[in-house]
């Protein structure tokens, strides 16, 4: 059994129940689910959007391997309307990196594996960077240690947010 973050988030439609049927989906198809954060709300990151988006973690115990979680939770993303190819057409449009969604979800950590593929590269590589993710992935796991910086979550969610702070001048 391994122990997986996921990190589900969108800023389109119903995001309440959006959420949670895509934890219900979760516990059904990839594993179960062992802890939910709150959700958070936050400003687009890495675009511009008029619309917050709502983010939650989930830790959750499978086992399928990193691919096959991979796998299923690309299929209740479309399941839930995510379209990556009308996704693809607005970022050639706007030249942004990220567009709005319905429904995102992100594999954070798989235990403490380290895969970098094509397809799927664990932890994440930009949690570090991302206080919308690692805000709800402190509540549920705080003290789990990335496994190439060996910080805890909560580390990284405070450093992330004293960087977010502008110094004044003195």
């Amino acid at each position: 059994m391994a122990r997986v973050a996921l990190l589900l988030g969108g800023n389109e439609g119903d995001l309440k129940r959006t959420l949670q049927t895509a934890q219900r989906l979760i516990n059904d198809r990839v594993g179960a689910v062992m802890r939910c954060s709150h959700r958070y709300q936050s400003e687009a990151w890495g675009f511009h959007s008029s619309q917050l988006f709502t983010n939650q973690a989930l830790e959750i115990s499978t086992d399928l391997n990193p691919i096959e979680v991979l796998d299923a939770i690309q299929q209740i993303e479309v399941e839930l309307g995510r379209n990556r190819a009308a996704e693809q057409i607005e970022k050639a449009a706007t030249g942004a990196r990220y567009s709005s969604r319905p429904i995102d979800i992100d594999i954070l950590f798989y235990g403490s594996e380290i895969i970098n593929e094509e397809r799927l590269q664990i932890p994440h590589p930009l949690l570090p960077e991302r206080e919308f993710a690692l805000q709800p992935l402190a509540e549920i796991m705080r003290t789990f240690r990335h496994p190439q910086t060996g910080l805890t979550v909560g580390e990284m969610f405070d450093a992330v947010r004293k960087r977010e702070v502008v110094p004044t001048e003195q």
